[in-house]
C-alpha cells in the first residue's frame, strides 16, 4: 500500500486529488494539508511514501516544504503540482529533491502512474514540463570554467566515460531519445539503451533528467551547442 498525503492550499484541488487517489486499491490517502508548514512533521509522523505538493502556497511554499520534508524524511518521494510550469520553479523543485512535476490538469491515470513511479524511486513529468526542461536547462549556469566548446575538452566529473559514452551523453544532454541517438551515432536502439544505463551508473545518476542537468552544469553542453528542434527527454520511461 502506498501511503500518500496531498498538500495544497486550494480545497477543491486538494480534496479532488485525494478523492482520485483514494479510489485506487494500492493507494491510501493518509491525510490532506492546506499549507506546506506542517508537511515535514506530518510525513515523518505518518510514514508517508509519496507527497503531492502544490508549488504556490501562502505560508510555506512547496519548494521550501519539499526541502524540509526530505531533510527530515529522505526516503519519502515528493511530486510537485502546479497550474502552469515555471522554469525557475521546475529547477528549484529538482534541486530540492522532487521526483516529479505534474500539472493539475493531468489525467487520473497520469496521477496514479506518477505516484507509483515515485514510490518505486523513478521520476514522472508532465509532457509540457519535459519540453521546458529540454530548453530550460540550457539556461542553467555552467561551471565557472565556462562552456566546453572544443571536442577535446572534458569536465573532470565526466572523465570516467569512454569517448563513445561521451558522445551518447552529449546527445542525452541535447534531449534526444534513444531512437534519435541511435540514428545520430549509427547505433541500434538496444545498444544505446545499454550505453545510457552504463553512463548513469558510472556517474551515479538515477534518471535522464539528472543527466541533462549535469550536462549543462558541468559545461559539457552549452546553449550554443544545442539545436532548436530538440525534443524533450523521455524520462518517464525506464532509462
Amino acid at each position: 500500500m502506498i501511503r500518500v498525503v496531498v498538500v495544497d492550499d486550494h480545497e477543491l484541488s486538494r480534496e479532488g486529488i485525494a478523492a482520485i487517489l483514494a479510489s485506487e486499491p494500492d493507494i491510501e490517502v493518509v491525510g490532506t494539508l492546506p499549507d506546506g508548514a506542517p508537511a515535514a512533521a506530518f510525513v515523518a509522523d505518518n510514514a508517508i511514501d509519496v507527497v503531492l505538493m502544490d508549488v504556490a502556497m501562502p505560508v510555506v511554499d512547496g519548494i521550501t516544504a519539499t526541502a524540509q520534508v526530505l531533510e527530515r524524511t529522505p526516503q519519502a518521494a515528493v511530486i510537485m503540482l502546479t497550474t502552469l510550469p515555471d522554469d525557475e520553479h521546475v529547477r528549484e523543485a529538482l534541486r530540492a529533491g522532487a521526483r516529479g512535476y505534474l500539472l493539475k490538469t493531468c489525467s487520473a491515470e497520469e496521477l496514479r502512474f506518477a505516484v507509483q513511479a515515485a514510490r518505486d524511486g523513478r521520476r514522472w513529468f508532465d509532457p509540457l514540463v519535459l519540453e521546458r526542461l529540454a530548453a530550460g536547462f540550457a539556461g542553467l549556469n555552467p561551471a565557472s570554467s565556462g562552456g566546453v566548446d572544443e571536442p577535446g575538452e572534458v569536465p573532470e566529473v565526466l572523465m570516467t566515460l569512454t569517448q563513445r559514452e561521451l558522445e551518447v551523453f552529449r546527445e542525452i544532454g541535447r534531449g534526444r531519445s534513444n531512437a534519435e541517438i541511435g540514428e545520430t551515432l549509427f547505433l541500434s536502439e538496444k545498444t544505446v539503451k545499454t550505453y545510457v544505463n552504463r553512463i548513469l551508473g558510472k556517474l551515479g545518476l538515477s534518471s535522464r533528467v539528472q543527466a541533462v542537468v549535469l550536462a549543462f552544469e558541468s559545461g559539457f553542453i552549452t546553449r550554443a551547442s544545442t539545436t532548436p528542434d530538440v525534443e524533450s527527454p523521455n524520462v518517464n520511461d525506464r532509462r
